[in-house]
């Protein structure tokens, strides 16, 4: 039996709930998006709880659920993936945040949580802060995708068990971080006196004085959240037997890839942003899969409009991943499964993530079709895979593309 390709397709933060402004539709439902729909009408179709009924995720737990790991196994923190994600190789101790560049008044209030979602310069101000000396302990610090900051804490006695210093909220002042147990005490300290040294270091940098006078908020400090150590995963080329390659445009993705024993293939115009380069995107997966087996790519920007609650610029976003699939369509390679979903539901009126199930479709020679016609969440609820956990689509991947193996004699 010859085993076929896998393309898998994760759109970020896609799921989302229905809103008065779109006749009670979600955004998926109120946009044309006739690719999609002709992807779900030729497949098979059903809803994912990425962890579990209810659960909010994260993108990095939904991710590791998504390609077969057990995040309440091996999940310990976003940080070691965002340090990845921008080339930090991490050593056995250290301690690695996912972070923001931010704004604060002279207070430590912040009055912009992503710096105006700074863009330029990140990595000018990521310099200034990289190999900060907080007593015996050394910082390793690396500009991520727009406001995103990785850093890194390297010495001897350090944990992981202390608190975030990000309130998640402008106007709150940050926090102070604290230790969840004694012996991280160290740990809590160091990143405290870091908040403070990078506030001394970042008010007057030049990139932040130009923003000042351009009438832009500066990235004056830095939150930290996510504390965690490099997690020790059996790599999925063992674990599945096959070779695998992802494409994205956001460092903490791309760090998963690599965390996980994917390998990582960078594609010109992928930002990560709305401005990403979709074709090209779409363009690089399909070459990949003449060498791959496994082939995961990844579209930050519906994830973007949830947290923006900008319902129409979500509905630009739908069309631009319809028109990808298109093109998708047209070349479709013979012996290949793809599977079209989203990590985790942010929607737009919650501007958050939220514990709703997001759509499957899977596509594919020999797949059992079922009678969903639309790619949307309330279609999908009808579809024949029914409502399952992230941790499934991998086992259904495999068995469409007849990679299985035989549980048991």
């Amino acid at each position: 039996m010859d085993s076929r390709k896998i393309l898998l397709m994760i759109f970020d933060g896609l799921g989302d709930r229905p809103l008065n402004e779109l006749g009670h539709k979600t955004p998926l439902e109120a946009t044309p998006k006739p690719n999609l729909d002709w992807f779900a009408s030729n497949g098979v179709n059903g809803l994912v709880d990425p962890i579990a009924p209810g659960v909010v995720a994260g993108s990095d737990t939904s991710h590791l659920a998504l390609f077969g790991y057990d995040p309440k196994e091996v999940y310990t923190g976003r940080g070691p993936f965002e340090a990845a994600g921008v080339g930090i190789e991490l050593e056995p101790g250290d301690i690695a945040f996912r972070g923001n560049f931010a704004s604060a008044d002279e207070d430590h209030r912040l009055t912009d949580r992503r710096a105006g979602r700074i863009r330029e310069g990140t990595e000018d101000l990521a310099k200034a802060l990289d190999g900060l000396k907080l007593g015996r302990i050394k910082t390793i610090v690396r500009a991520g995708t727009d406001h995103r900051i990785a850093v890194v804490l390297r010495g001897r006695g350090l944990s992981p068990e202390v608190t975030d210093t990000d309130p998640h909220e402008a106007g709150e002042t940050i926090l102070e971080s604290e230790a969840r147990k004694p012996e991280a005490k160290a740990t809590a300290k160091a990143v405290n006196a870091f908040t403070k040294q990078a506030y001394k270091v970042l008010k007057d940098h030049p990139v932040n004085r130009a923003r000042v006078a351009k009438g832009e908020p500066p990235a004056n400090t830095v939150v930290l959240r996510g504390a965690g150590v490099y997690p020790e995963l059996v790599p999925i080329t063992e674990r599945l037997h096959l070779k695998a390659v992802g494409i994205a445009g956001v460092a903490l993705i791309r760090g998963m890839f690599r965390t996980v024993g994917m390998d990582v293939l960078e594609v010109p115009g992928a930002t990560g942003g709305l401005d990403t380069d979709m074709t090209a995107k779409a363009d690089a997966a399909l070459g990949a899969l003449r060498k791959y087996d496994l082939v995961v790519l990844h579209v930050k920007a519906p994830d973007l409009c949830g947290h923006d609650g900008n319902a129409s610029e979500k509905i630009r976003v739908i069309e631009r991943l319809d028109a990808m699939m298109g093109g998708i369509k047209a070349r479709l390679p013979g012996e290949i499964v793809i599977a079209i979903t989203a990590d985790h539901s942010t929607p737009v009126a919650l501007k958050e993530h939220s514990g709703d199930p997001v759509p499957l479709t899977i596509f594919g020679e020999g797949v059992r079709v079922d009678d969903v016609l639309n790619f949307d969440e309330r279609s999908m609820a009808h579809g024949a895979l029914g409502r399952i956990c992230g941790q499934d689509v991998m086992n259904l991947l495999l068995n469409a593309s007849n990679r299985a193996e035989k549980y048991g004699a």
